[in-house]
């Protein structure tokens, strides 16, 4: 990704900044701490501080100098054994050498424990610190729902090497070259790898007939039988360039039960269902009603949500749920999943899962997931 679309977004959180009269902002991921926002922010791919100042400096302190030569982008980069790896001296280190003034603001991650909010407060008696929910990493989460051009283009290759993979599976699962949960998975992984992928986004989930009532079967994948008569489930990722796709296939042998038919077809009416309510503007918690209400009318009850949005993480925002809460509206340059499903212990599970991408002329899918019948 270009220098100027690591400043574009930067220069969205300084003028952020000022609006809310904070000073110096630090996000942190590190391990237990994960935020992939730094990544969205420099390209550094983890373990690393960073600061932004008001007066549009960017300071990243990463664990690894050399991966940081490579990957990152900012104005400043210094390693953290500087600061003997310890996050206070960082700050005060940074906060002196931007001569950040007397007084000032400085938020910190609003993951922080209360005892380690104190520490702050004590190393940076000077200043007046913030650890809130609604801040600087809320506002990040908030603009990478919405992908830029950039963040577009990755998704279509990402889409791309997804779409083939898909289409290998289907191949070999007809052919019969691949019989167990481990095999499907570890296929998976191989190939992404080799496509020039990071590797899988998330941990595959690869549920034979005997385990796919689960939502996410546990544990992921076994040594057990996949893709014999009956349901399975697939639901898989690929990390492209730190951004994951998220699909799920259903794999339907025959002989199948009546139940398990109508499952079938509840299923993918609902995903079209979905597919014909999203437009721009429109509130994601109605889709997802609209969606629960006709699992409702079927005497279905679907358990989970109908969808999130993608990314640098597998679960962003937008949400697709029908809770009252959900106050997300869709807008153009938004990715998310729709992924109905269906799940009984005696019939098996059935769930079928695309990554959209939100246009201003509607939604474009971007991924081919479907019901594979063997």
């Amino acid at each position: 990704m270009n220098t100027q679309a690591y400043e574009k977004r930067r220069n969205y959180v300084y003028d952020w900044m000022a609006r809310e009269g904070i000073a110096l902002v630090m996000f942190e991921d590190t391990e237990g701490r994960r935020d992939p926002s730094i990544r969205y922010l420099t390209g550094q791919p983890g373990d690393a501080l960073l600061f932004l100042s008001v007066d549009r400096e960017a300071v990243l302190v990463p664990w690894d100098i050399n991966m940081a030569s490579s990957y990152a982008q900012a104005d400043k980069i210094i390693p953290y054994t500087e600061f003997e790896r310890h996050p206070l001296r960082a700050i005060k280190a940074i906060t002196s050498g931007l001569q950040i003034p007397y007084g000032s603001r400085i938020e910190i991650p609003p993951v922080t424990a209360y005892p380690q909010f104190l520490r702050f407060i004590e190393a940076l008696q000077d200043y007046d610190v913030v650890c809130r929910e609604g801040g600087a990493a809320e506002e990040v989460q908030h603009l990478r729902a919405i992908k830029d051009e950039e963040e577009i283009a990755l998704y279509r290759e990402a889409a791309r090497i997804t779409n083939h993979l898909i289409d290998l599976l289907e191949t070999k699962l007809k052919e019969g070259s691949l019989r167990t949960e481990i095999e499907v998975a570890l296929f998976i992984e191989a190939e992404a790898r080799r496509a020039g992928c990071e590797g899988t986004g998330f941990e595959t989930l690869a549920a034979g007939p005997r385990r796919s009532w689960g939502i996410h079967a546990f544990p992921t994948f076994t040594a057990e039988a996949f893709a014999e008569p009956g349901l399975s489930i697939l639901d898989f990722g690929l990390s492209y360039q730190g951004y994951t796709t998220d699909v799920t296939l259903t794999i339907a042998r025959e002989p199948l039960s009546p139940s398990q038919k109508r499952m079938l077809s509840l299923v993918e009416k609902a995903y079209n269902l979905a597919l014909s309510l999203i437009k721009p503007g429109v509130e994601s918690r109605l889709v997802a009603l609209a969606v629960d209400n006709f699992f409702e009318k079927n005497k279905k009850l679907m358990p989970h949500a109908l969808g999130h949005g993608i990314g640098l993480e597998a679960h962003e925002g937008p949400a697709l749920r029908s809770r009252a809460d959900n106050e997300w509206v869709l807008h153009p340059g938004m990715i998310f999943t729709i992924e109905p499903g269906l799940y009984d212990p005696k019939q098996g599970g059935c769930r079928l899962e695309n990554d959209i991408l939100l246009t201003e002329q509607g939604p474009e899918v971007l991924t081919t997931a479907r019901i594979i019948y063997l």
